[in-house]
């Protein structure tokens, strides 16, 4: 819809198919979304990347269009994906980047010491407050993460797949709601009704402390690191603080007025701040 000239692919990763686009020229950047969206959260930013970079962007496990397997949502499952969605396609040099749980899944990846990757970018970062920030959102949203963890009541609510419900907790994690385009929440809306969608949905809210617990590893971290905040995200500035200290050598940057999908808000300013961070560590 967005981009009707750049074609959609799958690749083979650990016997999953993962959705994915790829456009442009140059150094590789890989794009990672947030928990319940999908690649189409970077539609205002990836024909802007592509001047300077080799875009791809994917659908990661359990969201968008990509495989739903039967597995335990939580941090080493995303970045275990991550590291072979790299593999499958042989992608070296990486600048790895993304927002929420795909601004955590870079710098885990990082811990790791994968030598695919060069440099990564952490927008928002989804890695504290036991992974119940998303309850920051709005009213909605902490009915959503509420009823999550208890059972059956949990299934129940993310069988019925409400839009009004996604809508505001979505509109929840932007400055202006208007800079969620309408196509993209009826895409949001249509993905999340695909079978089996909200029972990875429950997973990966059951297992969001596994993304604060895993923060741990960031000191191992020895490639250059940059971490974009959106200045009304739901992360507390102390928060913030904290996930900079971790990381050895870190830059850091707030966009002011810039919530937790800041591709949608601010999406100037994240392709200004990818760009000079690639020049800068060249």
């Amino acid at each position: 819809r967005w981009a009707p000239d750049i074609p959609i692919k799958y690749a083979e990763v650990a016997g999953l198919r993962l959705r994915y686009i790829k456009t442009g020229q140059g150094p590789v950047l890989v794009l990672l979304h947030t928990l319940r969206t999908q690649l189409d959260l970077f539609e205002k930013v990836v024909s802007d990347l592509a001047e300077d970079f080799t875009v791809y962007a994917l659908d990661l496990p359990g969201h968008g269009y990509s495989d739903i397997p039967d597995a335990k949502y939580d941090a080493a499952f995303f970045t275990d994906a991550v590291e072979g969605f790299l593999e499958a396609l042989n992608l070296h040099g990486v600048m790895l980047a993304g927002v929420s749980i795909g601004g955590a899944i870079p710098l885990l990846v990082a811990a790791r010491n994968n030598p695919r990757v060069t440099r990564i970018a952490a927008i928002n970062p989804y890695d504290y407050a036991q992974g119940r920030g998303m309850a920051r959102s709005s009213f909605a949203a902490r009915l959503v993460v509420a009823a999550a963890n208890i059972p059956v009541v949990g299934e129940t609510m993310m069988r019925l797949r409400n839009f009004f419900i996604m809508k505001n907790v979505l509109e929840g994690g932007v400055s202006d709601p208007c800079s969620i385009p309408p196509p993209l929440l009826q895409e949001m809306y249509l993905s999340g009704n695909r079978k089996n969608h909200y029972r990875a949905f429950i997973s990966l809210l059951r297992n969001a402390g596994s993304w604060q617990t895993a923060t741990k590893d960031y000191a191992r971290i020895t490639i250059p690191a940059l971490f974009i905040w959106g200045s009304r995200d739901w992360a507390k500035p102390a928060e913030r603080e904290h996930d900079r200290q971790l990381v050895p050598g870190a830059r850091m940057v707030t966009v002011e007025g810039g919530g937790h999908f800041l591709p949608l808000d601010k999406p100037a300013e994240v392709v200004r701040h990818l760009r000079e961070f690639l020049h800068a560590t060249s």
